[in-house]
């Protein structure tokens, strides 16, 4: 079954641009809310994420820094399926927005966008917002 492109933006409220930059691009900021570790192998711009038992690994496509970066999982089979997190400033508000572009399947996709939910929450308590 072919994956289906969606879009989720966060209000990120009270955070900084550079505090939200360290949560979706750097090991220790990865560590904190995405996965339970991260590594990363900087000669490959590969990251390894933990979680329990399991791991999977993610080469970095592209990075905007304090704007975007696009990762793409080493096991997934489909060239142009990636997530990516991306950070704009809302006009009306000012606040930093984080949007994420992911990739499910048509069946799958309410469950994925409940899990980004979950993992925004948990970076927004690390964040104080």
């Amino acid at each position: 079954m072919l994956k289906e492109k969606f879009h989720i933006e966060f209000v990120m409220g009270s955070a900084t641009q550079a505090s939200l930059w360290r949560m979706i691009s750097q090991v220790d900021g990865l560590s904190e809310w995405f996965a339970d570790e991260v590594t990363m192998n900087e000669e490959e711009n590969v990251y390894t994420f933990f979680w329990g038992k399991s791991d999977n690994q993610a080469e970095i496509l592209g990075s905007k820094p304090q704007q975007s970066i696009r990762f793409r999982w080493l096991d997934e089979e489909e060239e142009n399926i990636y997530f990516e997190f991306q950070l704009h400033k809302l006009e009306l508000s000012n606040e930093i927005a984080l949007q994420i572009t992911d990739f499910a399947e048509p069946d799958e996709k309410g469950d994925a966008i409940t899990l980004w939910e979950t993992q925004i929450d948990k970076m927004k308590r690390r964040l104080g917002v």
